[in-house]
C-alpha cells in the first residue's frame, strides 16, 4: 500500500534465504570476458558465451541449500535460489536472494497450476514504497494466504492458476531484503537497474522459460515501479541482443491502483470524498468548499515547481500545501484510505487498515516457517512495511518525478498497459488513475479516448467498467478497495486471464 505518512501504497512481496552453504553453478574464480564482442555497457569487457554454462531447468534445484546463479554479463549481480515447499502443494515453488555485491533482495518464484512449461510468468511487487510483496503474497493474489492464526489455506484464486509468478521484496530494506552494511536505494530508478538484471539472469539460466511472455504487474506505489521497471528491460534488451543474447519477451505491464501520475490524483481526493464518485458525499459540506478553492492553488505550484521544472525546494512546499489541503481532511474522518466504503480498523501505522496482516507477520516470524523459505539469519522481525525505505524515498521526492511517459513509450513499442483500479479506494482511486490515461500522450490516444466506458462482466454480472484501445486498457472493479484481488478475487482472476490471453475483457 502506499503506507499514508508517505502517501505509501500497497505492494506485495515475500521472503526467503538460509542455507550457510551454497553450491555455485560457475566455477569458483569470477569467470573472465571473452574479447570477440564488445559489452555495450561498459564499453570494454565483452561477454563470451563460452564461459557460461545455464541451468536450464528448474528440477535440478536443490531443498536444502541455495544455488547461486551468475552470468559473465551482470559481473554485480548473482542470485541465490532454492527449491522451498510451502504454500501450495500442487505446485513446485523456490525461494531466493538477488544479490547486488553487499545487497540482497529476496523473491519468491511459483510455477503455475495449469502448464509451467507453456503458462506466462509474471512479475508482481508492491508498494509502499517500503511496503513487503509478502502481503500480495499471503493476502491477495498468492496460492496460499494467512489470514488466520492457523497458517496458511489453500487459495483458489491465485494468479499462479494460469502463470508462473515472481513475488520480490524491493527495495533494499523491504521485507526480507537486507544490506551487509546499511546500504539503501531511494529512487525508482536505482531499483529498476537491479531488478532488470535478476530478471535477465533469471531467464538466462532457466532456459525453459526463454521467449516466454512476460508480465511486470504491481499495486499502489507500483504505479510508480512499474513503467520504470519495465522500461529498464525493454531498454535493456538492446544491449543483450548487441551481446548476442536473448531478448526478454515484455509483453505488458499491469498496474493495481497505481500512484502513476501524483497530479491527477490530488484533485481526485476531493471527488472521492464529495461526490458520489463511488459511495455517497461523506465529507462535510464546509470541507469540500475549502478543498475545492485549494486545488487551483494545488495544481499551480506543483506545476510550476515539480511539473515543467523541478525545484526540490519549491516542490516540497507544494507538496506539503496539497497534502495539508486535500489530505488531512479525510483523515479527519476515520475512513479506511485503502476502501472508503469502510472505517479504517486498528491504528493504521500499526495494521494498514486491515488486522489481519497481523497474522501475515506472526507467520513469518515463526523460526520453521524462515528456515524453510532460507531467510538470512540477519534478518530481524518481519514488517509489513519499512519506514526508514519510505522515508528515504520521500526525502528524495521520487514520488514527483512521474511515469505516465514511460507507459506511452512503452504503448509505442508494443507494450500493451492494464491499468484496473477498485472504485472504492482513495487513496491511488479510479479517478485519477482514469484521468490520466485520458490525458496520455501516444499515437493511440484519439482512438482510446473515443471509447465510452462500457460494462466488463463474470458469471454474467457487471463487475466494473472498461475502456480499451491500441493495446491500452483502462478498468474499474466494483466493490473492490486498494487491494481488488483480496475484496473481489474471483474477478481479480478472471481479469488477469483474460488480460494473459490477449482478449477483451
Amino acid at each position: 500500500m502506499l503506507s499514508l505518512s508517505l502517501l505509501g501504497l500497497l505492494a506485495f512481496v515475500v521472503a526467503s534465504n538460509a542455507a550457510s552453504q551454497s553450491q555455485s553453478v560457475l566455477s569458483p574464480n569470477v569467470p573472465r570476458y571473452g574479447r570477440e564482442k564488445q559489452n555495450v555497457r561498459t564499453g570494454t569487457t565483452p561477454y563470451d558465451d563460452g564461459l557460461f554454462t545455464p541451468m536450464e531447468h528448474l528440477g535440478v534445484l536443490s531443498e536444502t541449500q541455495f544455488t547461486t546463479l551468475q552470468h559473465p554479463f551482470f559481473p554485480k549481480h548473482s542470485v541465490r535460489i532454492k527449491k522451498s515447499a510451502f504454500c501450495d502443494d500442487t505446485v513446485n515453488s523456490y525461494t531466493g536472494y538477488i544479490d547486488i555485491e553487499a545487497r540482497h533482495l529476496f523473491f519468491y518464484f511459483f510455477e503455475s497450476r495449469n502448464d509451467p512449461a507453456k503458462d506466462d510468468v509474471i512479475f508482481w511487487t508492491n508498494g509502499g514504497p517500503g511496503c513487503s510483496s509478502s502481503l500480495g503474497l499471503f493476502m491477495e493474489l498468492g496460492p496460499c494466504r494467512a489470514l488466520t492464526a492457523n497458517g496458511t489455506t489453500f487459495h483458489p484464486e491465485s494468479w499462479n492458476s494460469n502463470a508462473n509468478i515472481f513475488f520480490v521484496d524491493q527495495p533494499i530494506g523491504v521485507g526480507f531484503s537486507y544490506a551487509d552494511y546499511g546500504e539503501f536505494v531511494s529512487t525508482t530508478d536505482e531499483a529498476a537497474k537491479d531488478i532488470a538484471a535478476f530478471v535477465s539472469i533469471f531467464f538466462e539460466h532457466f532456459t525453459q522459460f526463454k521467449g516466454r511472455a512476460f508480465h511486470m504487474a504491481g499495486e499502489s506505489y507500483g504505479g510508480r515501479y512499474i513503467p520504470e521497471f519495465a522500461s529498464h528491460v525493454y531498454d535493456q534488451n538492446v544491449e543483450l541482443v548487441e551481446a548476442g543474447l536473448t531478448p526478454i519477451n515484455l509483453t505488458s505491464v499491469m498496474i493495481g491502483n497505481g500512484m502513476t501520475d501524483y497530479f491527477t490524483m490530488w484533485p481526485s481526493y476531493v471527488d472521492m470524498q464529495c461526490s458520489p464518485a463511488s459511495v455517497f458525499p461523506f465529507q462535510s459540506i464546509s470541507s469540500c468548499v475549502r478543498m475545492k478553492q485549494a486545488i487551483p492553488r494545488c495544481q499551480k505550484w506543483t506545476k510550476e515547481s515539480c511539473v515543467d521544472t523541478f525545484d526540490a525546494m519549491n516542490c516540497q512546499a507544494a507538496r506539503d500545501f496539497c497534502d495539508q489541503e486535500l489530505q488531512e481532511p479525510f483523515f479527519d474522518t476515520g475512513k479506511n484510505p485503502y476502501d472508503i466504503s469502510k472505517d479504517c480498523e486498528g491504528d493504521i501505522g500499526d495494521t494498514l487498515c486491515y488486522p489481519v496482516t497481523k497474522f501475515i507477520s506472526q507467520y513469518l516470524d515463526q523460526v520453521d516457517v524462515r528456515e524453510t523459505l532460507g531467510v538470512d539469519p540477519s534478518v530481524g522481525n518481519f514488517s509489513s512495511c519499512s519506514g526508514p525505505v519510505g522515508s528515504a524515498f520521500t526525502a528524495a521526492l521520487d514520488i514527483y518525478h512521474e511515469t505516465y511517459t514511460h507507459v506511452a513509450q512503452l504503448l509505442e513499442r508494443d507494450v500493451r498497459a492494464l491499468i484496473y483500479v477498485g472504485d472504492y479506494d482513495w487513496i491511488c482511486n479510479w479517478v485519477g488513475n482514469e484521468r490520466w490515461t485520458l490525458n496520455l500522450e501516444w499515437s493511440g490516444k484519439e482512438d482510446f479516448v473515443a471509447q465510452e466506458l462500457r460494462d466488463w462482466e463474470v458469471d454474467g454480472k457487471s463487475a466494473g467498467k472498461t475502456r480499451s484501445a491500441s493495446g491500452l486498457t483502462f478498468a474499474t472493479i466494483h466493490g473492490a478497495g486498494h487491494m481488488v484481488p483480496y475484496d473481489k478475487p474471483q474477478e481479480a482472476l478472471q481479469l488477469v486471464n483474460r488480460w494473459l490471453a490477449g482478449g477483451d475483457l
